[in-house]
């Protein structure tokens, strides 16, 4: 099942199974909402406003991304990045013990399915530089000074 949830940063969709939120990406601009169906997208739904309004600063939602065992672990360690914080590759390499797996770090980052709620957009080139998000650098420009300034 899924929902398309409006936000400021252009439409949401997401999707889930009964128990886990299994994706989150962004829509066309041009797609119109499309109310939750079930009370996991409602409350998702309702902690990515919270979140947007400067309200929330961790997601507490069953997540179940689908991908390789390394990927997964990536994953794991993209959720402990506080809010506002920046990290790069060769620190999330470092943090799952494989410092010499930057580059596949960066390949597992672009993969993540639940992009925000699995904050890729929080990892940035060594040299402080924006590298690549899914969702456009616009967007994770966007989401970087939303947490830099508590508010957007």
């Amino acid at each position: 099942m899924h929902c398309i949830q409006p936000s400021p940063c252009g439409p949401l969709r997401l999707e889930a199974t009964d128990n886990t939120i299994t994706g989150l990406g962004f829509a066309p601009d041009t797609t119109p909402a499309l109310a939750p169906a079930s009370p996991l997208l409602r409350e998702a739904c309702r902690q990515l406003d919270a979140y947007f309004a400067g309200r929330l600063h961790g997601f507490s939602l069953p997540l179940a991304p689908r991908g390789t065992p390394f990927q997964l672990q990536v994953w794991q360690a993209l959720q402990q990045i506080p809010w506002g914080e920046r990290c790069n590759y060769g620190d999330i390499a470092t943090a799952i013990g494989n410092p010499n797996a930057v580059r596949a770090v960066g390949a597992a980052n672009g993969r993540n399915p639940i992009a925000i709620i699995i904050p890729c957009h929080r990892v940035i080139g060594a040299d402080g530089r924006l590298t690549g998000y899914a969702g456009g650098l616009e967007r994770k420009r966007w989401l970087l000074a939303h947490e830099a300034s508590g508010r957007h």
